[in-house]
């Protein structure tokens, strides 16, 4: 009985993109994995504190929903413990916070209504 041919997979290498030929105008190769560090986060923001209600900016769950702040820690990377206004808790870098004023005034809180003749 003859052998079957053996057939293997393509090597994993296979997809690589091709090696810079060293030309000046050759693109910077930028590796797809590779996390990008924002060295101004260990720097904070100044001015939070527990129970003020701030904005989340930057990217990432929640991005521009309001919150307030539950729990300030400091460490390498300062961060808080907020709570959005739809009740989800999450812990966010200080510096992805700007700090936002009170609660925008809605009609429950105009005051009394006028009396009607």
């Amino acid at each position: 009985m003859p052998k079957r041919k053996v057939t293997y997979p393509p090597p994993k290498t296979a997809n690589r993109p091709p090696p810079p030929t060293g030309l000046p105008d050759d693109a910077p190769y930028v590796r797809p994995t590779v996390a990008t560090i924002d060295v101004s986060a260990g720097k904070g923001r100044a001015g939070l504190s527990v129970g003020a209600r701030v904005r989340i900016t930057g990217s990432g769950l929640y991005s521009g929903e309001f919150a307030v702040i539950e729990r300030l820690a400091n460490g390498v990377i300062p961060s808080a413990v907020v709570r959005t206004e739809a009740g989800k808790t999450r812990q966010v870098r200080t510096i992805d916070l700007e700090p936002a004023g009170p609660p925008p005034a809605g009609p429950a809180s105009a005051g009394p209504a006028p009396a009607g003749e």
